[in-house]
């Protein structure tokens, strides 16, 4: 039987704490990822419609380009199109939200945006299991980071 003195979203948070920056933002995407797979299905639309709303020209383009290795048409690097092809994208959308929410993580994470912040707005979102996972994985990136990566 484990023992466990911290909850799970907590041992996230002081991982995140104690690693180096491309540590961090590895761990941010994790989280990020993770709660992309905790929306329920009727909710992607909307949340995939509002990580699209704040990406530059080159994101657009770059998540134009994985549009078309999906060969859903002939892509078009705009926001009324990506939102508009989103339903077409079938099993593909949960991926397609956690590129989209990862470039506007990424924009946030080099504008200096607090990752307590993002942790903040999305920890709590998750599911006890899915924290666990998520605090299995920041453990293993913990340790990626203090045993010699060039961070």
């Amino acid at each position: 039987m484990p023992l466990c003195f911290i909850e799970p979203q907590d041992a996230i948070r002081v991982i995140a704490e104690s690693v180096g920056r491309e540590a961090r933002r590895q761990l941010l995407g994790e989280v990020v990822r993770a709660w992309v797979d905790e929306i329920p299905e009727a909710q992607l639309t909307l949340h995939y419609q509002k990580a699209i709303d704040d990406l530059d020209e080159h994101d657009l383009s770059m998540l134009a380009a994985w549009h078309a290795s999906l060969e859903v048409g002939q892509p078009v690097a705009n926001r009324a199109f990506l939102v508009g092809v989103f339903p077409s994208l079938g099993e593909h959308r949960r991926e397609a939200l956690k590129i989209a929410a990862g470039f506007r993580g990424d924009e946030a994470f080099d504008a200096g945006v607090a990752e307590e912040q993002a942790m903040e707005t999305v920890l709590p979102r998750l599911s006890r299991a899915r924290c666990e996972a998520l605090a299995q994985e920041c453990v293993e990136l913990y340790l990626w980071d203090r045993l010699g990566s060039d961070n």
